[in-house]
């Protein structure tokens, strides 16, 4: 039928006409889009016994609107991304019912009984039983899966090929990995750390680190990552008395370093850390970067024999996690930095009365996480 923009009212025809609600009774539907990028929409039966969710890529930044174009074609990557998840880790991401490439939309299981792992955080909640161990297992079984370890060579290059996202991949470069570092219209920060930003951008050592961190971005294709891995992107709840958690969003989805994806979730951790050390809360950030790193390296240790490839050893994966771990480290460093002088900001720290005191508090943290990245050799140190 060709791409076409839905509206509330479209979505129960559509859901039929896609064969996800036969004989089912009548369709509420209501929009709940949030993010950046997307829009979405959750359908019930008047029971509420059917719920299903539905997640459009616009083709621009829907918080921008058509003054910034941006290709739906993304929602390809973000199927892509969740078919290669569900082999491995099917419990850690969303049921995904179907997916329309004309359309560009997916349809999924709706978690509106989930909460995203961001809000529960500001609101003073806690992580919950083995998130973060889980979150970082989830990378390891992704990576892993889609790496020259676990992937034959011929599939790999299939892989990588199907998974080039330039426009994608060069908003990170961009957003992430240059702009905060230069003056640059997305850029904006509170007027209370101006001096902050010019020392920054004045940093020559600072700049050569990132730019360091940008070409591995840029050149290391490692494993298919997530690619936007951070606390807003991870949904978190119970369900028959257990524990939930799932891994969404994967639009950004792309053959990348390993490190970006846990840099990122690492990044997200301390920023809400500087928000609960400005409330005054007792936290166990600190412990989720243990926690994160822990669940990838002995789930990534425990996939290790089934590697394609036995030439490389015991000794060489040591080496390979070290690498891993502190390209996470300096990733954590950018991604802190451009939260809070950049294009995107967190609510972890605009939502606090007086978000100064926490953002600079971020901000030297960012750079001292790219500058000693390779010094920062465990988990506690970077949480210290």
């Amino acid at each position: 039928m060709g791409y076409r923009i839905l509206e509330t009212e479209d979505v129960p025809a559509y859901l039929r006409e896609r064969g996800h609600w036969d004989d089912l009774g009548d369709i509420r539907v209501r929009e709940v889009s949030d993010g950046n990028m997307n829009r979405v929409f959750l359908a019930s039966s008047d029971d509420g016994t059917h719920r299903l969710a539905v997640k459009q890529a616009l083709p621009w930044v829907r918080v921008a609107g058509p003054a910034w174009p941006m290709s739906p074609d993304r929602a390809d990557a973000e199927a892509r991304a969740y078919a290669q998840v569900a082999r491995v880790a099917p419990d850690k991401i969303p049921v995904i019912h179907g997916y329309d490439a004309d359309s560009h939309a997916l349809v999924m299981e709706d978690m509106s009984d989930l909460e995203v792992l961001r809000t529960v955080l500001n609101e003073g909640g806690s992580y919950g039983p083995d998130t973060s161990r889980r979150v970082g297992e989830f990378v390891a079984q992704l990576a892993f899966a889609t790496s020259d370890f676990g992937m034959p060579s011929a599939e790999r290059k299939a892989l990588i090929a199907a998974s080039v996202s330039p426009e994608l991949c060069k908003i990170t470069e961009d957003v992430v990995l240059s702009e905060p570092y230069v003056e640059h219209e997305h850029n904006h920060w509170h007027p209370g750390l101006d001096d902050l930003v010019a020392e920054f951008r004045a940093d020559t050592r600072l700049r050569t680190e990132v730019a360091d961190l940008r070409h591995t971005f840029m050149t290391s294709a490692q494993a298919l990552l997530h690619g936007d891995l951070h606390t807003g992107s991870v949904m978190v709840g119970e369900r028959e008395g257990a524990p939930v958690i799932r891994v969404f969003d994967p639009e950004f989805s792309f053959v990348g370093p390993i490190g970006y994806d846990l840099g990122l979730y690492w990044a997200n951790v301390l920023v809400a850390r500087e928000r609960a050390r400005a409330l005054g809360t007792v936290t166990d950030h600190a412990e989720q970067l243990r926690l994160s790193w822990e669940g990838f390296e002995q789930e990534f240790r425990r996939l290790w024999p089934t590697r394609v490839d036995t030439f490389f050893d015991d000794a060489y994966l040591d080496r390979f996690l070290r690498r891993v771990r502190t390209d996470s480290v300096g990733f954590a460093g950018t991604e802190i930095v451009r939260r809070v002088i950049g294009f995107a900001h967190l609510t972890d720290l605009t939502t606090l009365p007086d978000p100064v005191p926490a953002s600079r508090g971020a901000l030297l943290l960012g750079r001292e996480l790219i500058l000693r990245r390779t010094e920062l050799t465990h988990p506690e140190d970077i949480g210290g």
